[in-house]
């Protein structure tokens, strides 16, 4: 519970309010207008983007998934940039301990958890407001990001491969799923610092069809792998947005996405081919 003093402390402060569900939009502000704040509401990540460019605030509500799963982070990283003394608070009806976490490593102030209890979210506005303030991070381009997350990556994709994926009697240890992973994620970092793609990416996704024809897998699965690599990247990519140099965010992730393209595409073409060449293996093969 806030005292007077505290109360008192509160009355200026100016709170951007982001959230999807009408309800919350419609409730909370009065509350908190009762209590001495001034609230603008956002229902979109643009409508809330536009108001972060356009006015100052003290505080940010930001609901966790704006739209879209994580979206409340993007909110949090353009109030981050531009007004680095706001308060950031995640709200979100999907409690979870990694997420929290993973809201305070990238260095959102507080987790609240709806319904929210409005002392308990007025208590985080003054502690927050008490801390050392954070310090800007300084921008990366996602291939850092690959390079720096590249086991988190891997074994994300591979938890997906496997909830995914019914290999039919395939019979492949965890490292025969995912070892190629590594040479592959390097590719896309080499190509997002040139800005171009990668030319030794057709031949290492042939070898890779190839391999997987001997390894009897199926077509189906060689997609559903492909898929469990995007997915594991771009939430790879989300969970750390507030470091990402978003000025090359939208490129960065085209150039991702039309690897793996190209990736599947050569290795489906190599997998169905009849021919046999003699050349060695690119992919130690362990079948």
């Amino acid at each position: 519970m806030l005292d007077s003093e505290q109360t008192g402390q509160l009355t200026a402060l100016r709170v951007l309010l982001v959230d999807d569900e009408e309800m919350i939009r419609l409730t909370l502000p009065p509350i908190l207008v009762e209590k001495g704040f001034s609230v603008l509401a956002a229902a979109t990540v643009p409508e809330a983007l536009g108001k972060i460019m356009s006015e100052p605030f003290d505080v940010l509500i930001a609901d966790l998934n704006v739209g879209q799963p994580g979206d409340g982070f993007t909110v949090v990283s353009a109030m981050r940039r531009t007004q680095p003394t706001c308060v950031n608070l995640i709200l979100t009806g999907y409690p979870a301990f990694e997420t929290a976490l993973e809201a305070i490593r990238q260095q959102v102030d507080d987790y609240i958890v709806k319904p929210t209890d409005i002392e308990q979210l007025l208590q985080s506005i003054e502690d927050s407001r008490q801390r050392k303030p954070h310090q800007p991070l300084t921008p990366k381009r996602i291939a850092i990001i690959l390079r720096e997350r590249e086991d988190e990556i891997v074994r994300l994709a591979l938890a997906k491969m496997k909830a995914s994926t019914d290999l039919q009697g395939v019979r492949l240890s965890d490292s025969q799923r995912v070892d190629h992973l590594p040479r592959l994620i390097e590719q896309m970092a080499k190509s997002l610092e040139s800005s171009e793609a990668p030319t030794e990416t057709t031949t290492f996704a042939a070898d890779y069809g190839r391999l997987r024809r001997r390894q009897k897998y199926s077509v189906p699965q060689l997609v559903e792998d492909t898929r469990a690599l995007d997915e594991a990247i771009y939430e790879t990519v989300q969970q750390n947005l507030l470091s990402v140099d978003v000025s090359h965010l939208i490129p960065d992730l085209g150039l991702v996405n039309s690897i793996l393209e190209t990736q599947l595409r050569e290795s489906l073409r190599a997998y169905t081919s009849k021919r046999r060449v003699n050349r060695k293996m690119e992919i130690h093969d362990t079948s």
